[in-house]
């Protein structure tokens, strides 16, 4: 039985990609009079804008009202993943190699479930990071969560994304 989170994905991914975009990621969290649904989303190129996430809001909102999977009252938020994003996917950790992630697992691995260091390698469903100069090997499946790290790096490439799509759009005459 798929969880309410997997429910989710498979309901509004069909609605993101047809206004071209993808889902990062999906998450609740609890607040004090509403649990809040946050969705991350954004564009093939890694960018997305305030009027984007009210669109997409908008059209989230549609699906999940028709569809009524929700138990409760919630508050909807459609955001950025933003530069320090969230990796979710393996294909994250591909994306991202050499920039620096905190990651925790479920259980430990070399004696520990916390690591910061820099994305080495990822090899089938294994992701290797370096951490004080140690590569320690992560099966996909036992990592509980992981994000980037903001770096000066990280800040570069993200600027040089920016630009690209700025350059792409112009082109194309968006």
């Amino acid at each position: 039985m798929k969880t309410l989170v997997e429910q989710i994905e498979a309901l509004i991914t069909p609605s993101l990609t047809s206004m071209g975009f993808k889902l990062v990621q999906v998450k609740f969290m609890d607040g004090k009079r509403a649990q809040t649904l946050q969705i991350m989303a954004e564009r093939p190129d890694g960018t997305i804008n305030v009027d984007d996430c009210a669109n997409i809001s908008r059209q989230i909102s549609a699906v999940l009202d028709v569809e009524d999977i929700m138990p409760a009252a919630y508050r909807l938020e459609v955001s950025s993943p933003g530069i320090d994003r969230p990796l979710v996917k393996i294909a994250d950790y591909t994306a991202y190699l050499g920039h620096t992630a905190k990651i925790e697992t479920l259980l430990p691995i070399n004696g520990r479930k916390r690591f910061a260091g820099v994305l080495k390698a990822v090899e089938e469903y294994t992701v290797i990071i370096t951490v004080d100069g140690q590569d320690h090997a992560l099966p996909f499946a036992d990592i509980q969560s992981a994000k980037l790290v903001l770096t000066d790096a990280l800040i570069k490439a993200h600027q040089a994304r920016q630009a690209s799509a700025s350059n792409t759009q112009e082109n194309e005459g968006v």
